[in-house]
């Protein structure tokens, strides 16, 4: 229980547990690489599950984890993946949106590894837009969990120069950027790959003919990587 004044009185809060939910398509050959998709801003789980099979190489394990926060999306559609969407971060406390976000992918990763389902030394971490930022955030500070990461029409963490809990690490790093990109333009990511390697010894960054969206080319690319760093 915490106490701050405020202009209203004493604040206090309590800690409440949330159900987080993932899809997970497993393969026969067990243990399998895993790649865990997180969509962005206002997606769902259907939404980086259909990304990532389009993706995956054969023998692949997916798993897709969807945002805490909900809102809704299309008031006229019927309940369904494209009427509610989904966030991972808010600015109240935003700290505590990062920690449910760590502890969701260890307990994944955990349990899958424990049911043998996956491969610990091959785990692949794929975010778009909003969770690009916060998978490197995970990345960084949890340096030997991950085989590779892959940011796509994202950022950097906000914090990537002050904070010492980030760490050197051996994980593959490839960031894809859209050349007309409207959140995250070409000047705004110039110097993402300079940075990235202050911490990170394999750093890839390729522009495309592309917006805040992910287009074949990208698809066809983070595949070839995938399969790569598979070995």
């Amino acid at each position: 229980m915490n106490r701050d004044s405020t202009d209203s009185g004493i604040e206090r809060s309590i800690k409440a547990e949330i159900k987080l939910y993932y899809d997970l398509i497993p393969v026969s050959s067990q243990p399998a690489p895993l790649l865990i998709a997180l969509h962005g801003y206002g997606a769902s789980k259907w939404h980086a599950t259909r990304e990532a099979k389009a993706i995956v190489p054969a023998g692949f394990a997916i798993v897709s984890l969807q945002g805490p926060h909900q809102h809704l999306r299309e008031p006229k559609e019927p309940a369904g993946p494209l009427r509610f969407g989904f966030g991972w971060l808010t600015n109240f406390h935003p700290e505590e949106s990062v920690a449910v976000h760590h502890r969701a992918l260890r307990e994944i990763i955990d349990t899958l590894t424990n049911e043998r389902v996956i491969d610990a030394k091959r785990i692949f971490l794929l975010g778009f837009s909003q969770s690009c930022a916060l998978n490197y955030r995970f990345g960084f500070t949890h340096a030997d969990v991950l085989r590779g990461v892959i940011g796509i029409c994202g950022g950097l963490p906000g914090d990537w120069e002050t904070n010492e809990i980030y760490k050197e690490t051996k994980t593959a790093i490839f960031h894809l950027a859209g050349e007309h990109d409207e959140y995250y333009p070409p000047s705004r990511v110039e110097n993402y790959a300079t940075q990235l390697r202050t911490r990170a010894r394999d750093v890839q960054f390729r522009s495309y003919d592309a917006g805040h969206e992910i287009v074949p080319a990208m698809r066809d690319d983070i595949r070839d990587w995938l399969s790569l760093n598979n070995t």
